[in-house]
């Protein structure tokens, strides 16, 4: 219970300070819109006569959203099992190319919208996106990376020593950066999470039909997504070794969930490169 109190206040801190945004405010205009979305296309009146009848009638029409929240439920039960059971050794990640970069607590920004965007995108996929296909998808692409996640940090322990000692600066982000570091320990960090589900939620987005005329949403994933990667590092949260791996098993879940989407690349790439031949002939 302490380390989720931690964790709300890291995000108190964030929101308040940092954006100047209500968190309280925030998630209230959310869970209202989703319910506005619901009275808006559901067939049925909403006239609460009965008892729960409105209740009843909103997990009817997203009970496909129960498989995500199921699921997370079982995933943070399963990672703070890993967190705190006790462990002799561990494995130390770490890279050459992690000394090469510096520490820039700056990036905690978009470190930290992480957790917006992934929570952002599932919503938008249970509530307002028609496509059940496209949500399956996603959360059996979150759920294959995570699980492998899972298994990996099971059957062998890492940690990395990268966070600095001292802060080179003192300022309202590297009190964020403090609190991030004494709520998450250095611990199960292979491969990144970051990584993967941002870029697992980008892949989601941009092979949305629905979204395939919104070209600024794909953009802003996009930039938001690379910023995140890079604030893995930057924060001294994970090595390259993690990114990398992250990244890879982004690529093979995008193979196995978007097939038809790699084939349809793959096929451009060497009808193009047919043409470059013919031209050059």
């Amino acid at each position: 219970m302490l380390k989720f109190r931690k964790i709300y206040h890291v995000f108190k801190i964030f929101f308040i300070k940092i954006l100047c945004i209500d968190p309280k405010n925030l998630f209230v205009k959310v869970f209202q819109k989703c319910y506005d979305c619901y009275e808006k296309n559901c067939d049925v009146n909403l006239i609460p006569f009965e008892e729960g009848e409105i209740l009843k009638q909103f997990l009817s029409k997203y009970r496909h959203g129960l498989v995500i929240g199921i699921y997370s439920i079982l995933y943070i039960l399963v990672f703070h099992y890993l967190e705190s059971r006790p462990i002799h050794s561990y494995h130390i990640v770490h890279t050459v190319f992690d000394d090469l970069i510096p520490f820039c607590e700056f990036f905690i920004i978009p470190y930290l919208l992480w957790f917006p965007y992934m929570v952002l995108a599932v919503v938008y996929f249970i509530f307002f996106n028609k496509n059940r296909h496209e949500y399956y998808q996603l959360i059996f692409n979150l759920m294959m990376g995570m699980t492998i996640f899972l298994i990996v940090s099971y059957a062998y322990p890492n940690a990395q020593h990268l966070r600095p000692v001292e802060f080179p600066r003192d300022n309202i982000f590297t009190d964020v950066v403090r609190w991030l570091y004494k709520t998450d320990t250095p611990t199960n960090i292979l491969p990144s999470i970051h990584v993967f589900n941002s870029l697992a939620i980008h892949m989601s987005l941009t092979n949305c039909q629905a979204l395939r005329g919104k070209k600024n949403v794909r953009i802003v994933s996009f930039i938001l997504t690379m910023l995140i990667i890079m604030s893995t590092m930057f924060l001294k949260q994970h090595s390259v070794i993690d990114v990398c791996m992250g990244a890879t098993l982004a690529l093979f879940g995008h193979l196995l969930f978007y097939p038809e989407r790699s084939l349809s690349f793959s096929r451009n790439a060497y009808y193009n490169e047919r043409k470059r031949k013919k031209s050059e002939n």
